[in-house]
């Protein structure tokens, strides 16, 4: 009996293992984006301009949503991890095919939230994407100008975003 439970305990955890590796997990409930932690690169919920992003990837914590005044994306993002994570940037994807950030990548200590703010310029939108990434990206990041903490984000992959 004892045989048997380590050896489907030991197929379970491979199993997790290998999902995890993979990043094959993406949220099973659009209306509830906390509902799961996802590794995916894009998230595939389209977010209405009245809609608010909070979701866990990789140990960062994202809750961002659009405010119209200020015609920016707000928000936080915090380490959920008992490690620091490094590295850690924000970007959002709009539906007119503008990409905010990434921002500037930060390493973010055990429990420490930072403010995030992406101006929005360009044409208009109506839906939007964003995520967290953490540790270091190849080519991500490579061109354009970066925002610091708190502040807003140029076009990654040389692209600009309309930011002054």
């Amino acid at each position: 009996m004892n045989s048997n439970l380590r050896t489907l305990t030991a197929i379970a955890f491979m199993l997790i293992l290998i999902a995890g590796i993979t990043g094959c997990t993406r949220d099973p409930n659009p209306a509830n984006p906390a509902a799961a932690e996802t590794s995916d690169e894009e998230s595939a919920v389209q977010l209405t301009l009245a809609d608010t992003y909070n979701n866990v990837r990789n140990g960062a914590h994202l809750i961002i949503s659009y405010d119209a005044a200020s015609n920016a994306f707000q928000g936080t993002v915090k380490n959920t991890t008992g490690a620091t994570l490094p590295q850690v940037r924000v970007e959002v994807h709009l539906s007119n095919g503008v990409e905010l950030g990434p921002t500037t990548p930060v390493d973010l200590a055990p429990g420490a939230q930072i403010p995030v703010t992406l101006i929005a310029s360009g044409p208009p939108f109506d839906k939007w994407t964003a995520h967290p990434e953490v540790g270091s990206s190849n080519a991500e990041g490579s061109g354009g100008e970066h925002g610091t903490e708190g502040a807003e984000g140029g076009g990654e992959h040389g692209q600009g975003d309309g930011h002054n």
